[in-house]
């Protein structure tokens, strides 16, 4: 009996690794119907081990700057299993976003802002979890009629809207690996990735996470324009430009200002110079395409942007979800960095504006494209007038107050 039980035990496991196999390739083909260029099963607990120690280490330096719902969704990050405790599987999806031209190409053009590659088209994620619905009915379908489980499984879909580590986890599951800055990276589809995680109750096989292929590259690290990476595979947030004028409410610190250039949404430096991307195809996904409007935009056009204005410029797009004011912030930055000084009429119009956040920037703006008798004689007509600490700081910063023009 032991022997003939033994037997049929290993039968059965054999039929049922194959039933899995083949779920999985037809898994894989009607993610790649959706557009998916990666689709990777990985088991909740692969990251619970190793993550949660690293994340607190993290938010311990305050590396998170002001992003405190971080902190607030810790334990949840850690562990998706806190998230959802029935979750048995989590299938990670990537989605190639890789552009057509040098995604550095407008860095430094004069004249006009550059705009992170993620950002020149619509905003993906409507895109994505829109994808990722219609492969969920079709797993749903498909676990059905494979009677993969007794009972009818369970799902959610998350793209970047949840306390979900999608790096992490699509590293576990092998669509990649975590680079030395800290972003995924694979070798088919180089760093132009939109993650997508199907959540599960189904139980399926876990794939084979992929090893660290970055060597002793220093590229990225090397590229970054304001020093965010204490070491490698280690983000100081503080120091990011796409934190900075994305995530960062308040004002872009002084020392940053210069270097964040004509950066007016995100920075792709560490993901464009890193040489696996040569081994990326231009994304065949249309609604991903860069549309001229978003890529190099003109930043005479953007100073003159009022509220409707700019929420009628980026309908669609993801920059609209930072609001006028923050945007306003890093377009000022940009004029003030690029030397135009026919902008100046403009920027003076920006400095009554309601928001002490544009005010402010409008003044560093001015104090970096006026000589400086011109703009100390604004600064002695107009900073009074100002009730924004803040903005009246902007007035009377660096070595200005030592030279008495405000006495």
């Amino acid at each position: 009996m032991i022997p003939d039980q033994t037997e049929g035990q290993t039968q059965e496991r054999s039929q049922e690794a194959k039933t899995d196999a083949a779920f999985k390739e037809a898994l894989a083909a009607a993610a790649r119907d959706q557009g998916f260029a990666l689709c990777r099963v990985t088991d909740p607990a692969a990251i619970d081990g190793s993550l949660a120690p690293r994340l607190q280490a993290w938010l311990e330096r305050d590396y998170c700057g002001d992003m405190d719902w971080m902190r607030e969704t810790q334990a949840r990050r850690t562990d998706p299993r806190v998230l959802w405790p029935e979750v048995r599987s989590i299938i990670m999806l990537g989605m190639n976003y890789g552009p057509e031209e040098d995604p550095l190409a407008h860095v430094g053009e004069a004249g006009r802002g550059n705009i992170s590659l993620y950002a020149r088209g619509r905003d993906y994620h409507e895109i994505i979890k829109g994808r990722l619905k219609m492969l969920a009915s079709w797993l749903l379908a498909e676990a059905k009629r494979r009677h993969l489980q007794p009972d009818e499984p369970e799902l959610k879909v998350f793209v970047d809207t949840a306390p979900v580590m999608e790096k992490p986890l699509a590293a576990a599951a092998g669509l990649g690996w975590q680079g030395r800055h800290t972003n995924l990276v694979s070798r088919s589809a180089g760093s132009w990735l939109f993650l997508g995680a199907i959540f599960t109750t189904l139980s399926l096989s876990p794939d084979l996470t992929e090893k660290d292929h970055c060597g002793s590259c220093r590229a990225c690290l090397d590229a970054c324009p304001t020093g965010a990476f204490p070491e490698p595979y280690l983000l100081d947030a503080r120091r990011c430009i796409s934190y900075l004028t994305i995530e960062h409410k308040g004002p872009i610190p002084l020392e940053f200002r210069k270097r964040i250039g004509n950066r007016i949404y995100g920075c792709d430096d560490c993901l464009a110079i890193c040489p696996w991307n040569k081994f990326a195809s231009t994304s065949a996904e249309i609604k991903l395409a860069a549309r001229s409007e978003w890529t190099a935009p003109q930043l005479a056009e953007l100073l003159g942007l009022d509220d409707a204005a700019f929420r009628r410029f980026f309908a669609g797009n993801p920059v609209k979800r930072i609001g006028r004011a923050r945007f306003l912030r890093n377009v000022l930055i940009a004029a003030g960095n690029n030397g135009d000084k026919t902008l100046v009429p403009q920027i003076l119009a920006l400095i009554d504006d309601d928001a002490p956040l544009v005010r402010g920037a409008a003044v560093w703006a001015l104090s970096a494209l006026l000589p400086e008798t011109e703009f100390l004689f604004l600064a002695g007509r107009l900073a009074a007038r100002e009730k924004e600490p803040y903005v009246r700081g902007e007035w009377m910063q660096s070595d200005r107050m030592e030279k008495g023009v405000f006495a």
